[in-house]
């Protein structure tokens, strides 16, 4: 009977795993923020999955239609300036904020969806992009004045949001694996031309994309290390939550975990505790997704 139950919620559990996972790569991401730009860190982050990722397609070659470079291209570029913000406030800001942020995506999403492919959101899936988007002004709190932080948050959410419907229409002629490595190949390329253009220009405004290359110290090798084995354990997991459970929507529910790991994570790293309306902003965003999860 327990044996049943197990493979009954072995998705849910495999995102769980997965969820942690994705903390602490966001975790070791902060640490190494402290001895080098955000810019570097997304660097390392996607060379070590550009390495693992060629050697699958070396032992398993892929075949696929192609036809939608210039698709391709944009998703490779808005996907890595989605992910040069996240990293930037993960390193600028309280982990489980910067989190928060990226997690706003689905809203996102769901409102592509909705206008770009003509989807029929129901009464439900508006109600969540409400509350999803009053989340967000919780944590902005606009009255108090909308920060660079703020601004560069909600870019993270609808970088990923444009990448991620993208992909819906790359689907039909790459295989997943190429999609992948093209996304691996400009985020590992973009920052290191950013690091590279750092060394003669600099913009203060622009420092989320303009920082210049630091050589790690052994800490910081480790901690690089570290970071890619649990990344791609994230991805490992991942894979196998949806591959296992028979609900998508309650497997995407579940990853939502990852904000509350990547709070305790934070707090170990000395993060303060969210204030009680950024709490609430953090809840309504999380609340919003699993309910836009759901819909699917």
């Amino acid at each position: 009977m327990y044996n049943h139950f197990l493979m009954r919620h072995l998705g849910i559990y495999y995102m769980l795993v997965a969820s942690i996972c994705f903390a602490a790569t966001g975790a070791f991401a902060k640490m190494l923020s402290s001895d080098m730009s955000s810019i570097e860190v997304v660097f390392f982050r996607n060379l070590v999955g550009f390495i693992l990722i060629i050697i699958a397609l070396y032992k398993k070659p892929l075949h696929q239609k192609g036809g939608r470079p210039f698709l391709l291209i944009f998703r490779g570029v808005i996907g890595t300036l989605g992910l040069l913000a996240f990293f930037y406030n993960i390193a600028n800001i309280n982990l489980a904020a910067a989190f928060t942020f990226s997690k706003t995506s689905p809203i996102f999403t769901a409102l592509l969806a909705a206008f770009i492919f003509k989807e029929k959101l129901s009464s439900k899936g508006w109600f969540a992009i409400f509350i999803g988007f009053l989340g967000i002004l919780f944590i902005i709190q606009p009255n108090l004045g909308v920060s660079k932080n703020d601004l560069i948050g909600l870019l993270s959410g609808i970088g990923a949001a444009l990448a991620y419907t993208s992909i819906r229409e790359l689907r039909k002629y790459y295989n997943t694996g190429v999609i992948v490595l093209s996304f691996m190949i400009f985020g590992t390329f973009i920052p290191l031309l950013c690091m590279i253009l750092a060394e003669f220009y600099t913009v203060s405004y622009l420092d989320f994309m303009l920082a210049p290359f630091i050589m790690p110290d052994t800490k910081g090798w480790i901690f690089i290390a570290l970071m890619g084995i649990c990344g791609t354990w994230f991805q490992i997991y991942m894979t196998k939550a949806y591959a296992a459970s028979r609900k998508a929507g309650a497997v995407a529910a579940v990853s939502y975990s990852d904000v509350v790991f990547s709070m305790i994570f934070g707090l170990m790293l000395g993060d303060s505790f969210p204030n009680f309306i950024v709490f609430c902003g953090i809840a309504l965003i999380v609340l919003s997704g699993v309910l836009v999860a759901k819909e699917k």
